[in-house]
């Protein structure tokens, strides 16, 4: 009867590991701390508490390169409905990237009119693009581009990019702000956190997406529409190997 199961409420996040050291640790136990707080759950363990039960548990797993996933459940409450005294699980898992070829020639997405309910939470309710994927992926596309009154927002579990002219750009609202997202920021400072336009997207030069799985992925095709030449542009590959050399300044 816990709520994250009958109510689909409850939270995670989700990074990886590699040569054994969890990459980004601080910023993610961040994330998921304020995640917490923000869905009123009750999380026991402090972010250095944490800290030393994932790298446990890392050291037991033998978890060179894998994957590491934190759920908070909502928990068994009287009225089956609001947060209660919830559980808190973590998991060792394999990790799998998308395939080379992916990188080398892009992928394409699907562009769907929906806006992610409290998309700053990293909640476990994925209802929607898991209804949606059994179509984008009939189609051949990778995932979906979430649009809404002309302006877009983000991918099913991943932020987007936008490049045109030389001018890199991201949008501002109804997103979960991205641990691999940020460094992005960092590698390119000069980026424009704005709204995007649906139009925008359509007539970029570049597009890529950026998630713990992903890491930095071209994006070449929205929909049926060709995006720039239709190849990985210049910018996006130095981005991908700028972001290499960032994650190897962390192990």
């Amino acid at each position: 009867m816990d709520i994250s199961v009958i109510r689909g409420y409850g939270i995670f996040d989700f990074f990886r590991t590699s040569n054994h050291v969890p990459l980004f640790l601080s910023d993610y136990l961040d994330r998921f701390i304020r995640s917490a707080e923000k869905t009123y759950l009750n999380l026991k363990y402090s972010k250095s508490e944490l800290a030393d039960i994932i790298l446990e548990l890392i050291e037991k797993n033998d978890l060179k390169n894998g994957g590491i996933r934190m759920l908070l459940t909502g928990g068994v409450s009287e009225n089956h409905f609001s947060p209660s005294e919830g559980g808190l699980y973590i998991f060792c898992e394999d990790l799998l990237f998308p395939s080379q070829e992916k990188y080398d020639k892009g992928v394409k997405l699907v562009s769907a009119d929906h806006v992610r309910s409290i998309a700053d939470i990293k909640t476990t309710n994925y209802a929607f693009p898991v209804w949606l994927s059994a179509t984008w992926k009939d189609s051949g596309a990778e995932d979906v581009i979430y649009h809404h009154n002309g302006f877009i927002s983000e991918s099913s579990r991943s932020n987007i990019f936008v490049i045109k002219d030389g001018q890199i750009s991201t949008p501002d609202q109804h997103i979960l702000h991205g641990i691999t997202r940020m460094r992005v920021l960092e590698l390119a400072p000069q980026t424009s956190i704005r709204p995007i336009s649906f139009e925008e997207l359509l007539a970029a030069d570049e597009l890529f997406i950026t998630s713990t799985t992903k890491k930095i992925l071209p994006i070449t095709l929205i929909d049926d529409q060709k995006i720039g030449t239709g190849q990985v542009g210049p910018l996006t590959k130095k981005l991908m190997a700028d972001f290499v050399e960032m994650e190897k300044k962390h192990i």
